[in-house]
């Protein structure tokens, strides 16, 4: 699988944006060739590459198989590839991969299968025909949004911390681990784009006394494990009474 990679253009770069929720094909006939559009999901060139061959076994005997994918968000061009498949120079994966760009769609491929029909096309009938297809299928694509997350530590008082937490869920955030010891200290993952609030949030919540930090080297952070040593527990529970105020509610 050969590919034209370009240069990041720099757009695109994105914490959130579009990819393809699953495959969809767009299916047209011009001048007696059929073309089959296949459009799908790929975060890497080694996926692309996957994808190829799946069409070429579910479509067998195509004249050609071309090809373009961009591994990456919508627009950028760090992560594309394409190939004509013997078509003339510039006629088949140029074009497709300049629709997938501006198909609004990140960390997707299209493979058009092509079974000639006897009649030639032309330079410029060849370009609209891959084009049109990786177009069509695009549009028909049902979407989802992908959402980068980072990791971040939140530490807090065992009294705060049931006010975190609701926080926490508010912002669709997910508790990954816990350490207790003389605060409790939350390994948390939330959306790139909602860090900035998150910090907010948990001011808010604990009036400022709360600490927000990147995450680091979580087991070694004061001594502590994920999840506690059971002397941490013991002395959690001592703490904190009778009941749990920790408890997802």
């Amino acid at each position: 699988m050969s590919d034209a990679a370009g240069v990041d253009s720099g757009r695109g770069k994105r914490d959130r944006y579009a990819v393809p929720m699953d495959t969809v094909e767009s299916r047209e006939v011009i001048r007696r060739s059929r073309f089959i559009t296949v459009l799908g999901r790929a975060e890497s060139r080694a996926d692309a590459s996957r994808f190829v061959g799946e069409v070429r076994e579910r479509h067998p005997g195509a004249t050609h198989y071309c090809w373009a994918f961009n591994a990456g968000p919508p627009g950028a061009t760090a992560q594309v590839g394409m190939s004509d498949a013997g078509e003339p120079r510039g006629t088949a994966g140029r074009p497709m991969l300049h629709a997938l760009l501006h198909s609004g769609l990140g960390e997707v491929v299209a493979v058009c299968a092509r079974y000639y029909g006897g009649v030639k096309l032309g330079t410029g009938g060849l370009v609209r025909a891959y084009a049109g297809g990786v177009r069509n299928a695009a549009q028909i694509c049902p979407r989802v949004n992908r959402t980068t997350r980072v990791v971040v530590l939140v530490n807090v008082s065992y009294k705060m911390a049931p006010r975190v937490k609701h926080a926490l869920r508010a912002l669709e955030a997910e508790i990954e681990d816990q350490a207790f010891g003389t605060d409790v200290r939350m390994r948390v993952l939330v959306a790139a784009d909602r860090r900035a609030e998150l910090e907010a949030a948990v001011a808010c919540a604990t009036g400022g006394q709360g600490g927000v930090a990147d995450a680091g080297d979580w087991s070694s952070t004061h001594g502590m494990t994920p999840g506690g040593t059971r002397a941490d527990r013991r002395t959690a529970d001592r703490s904190r009474g009778r009941g749990s105020p920790l408890e997802e509610r």
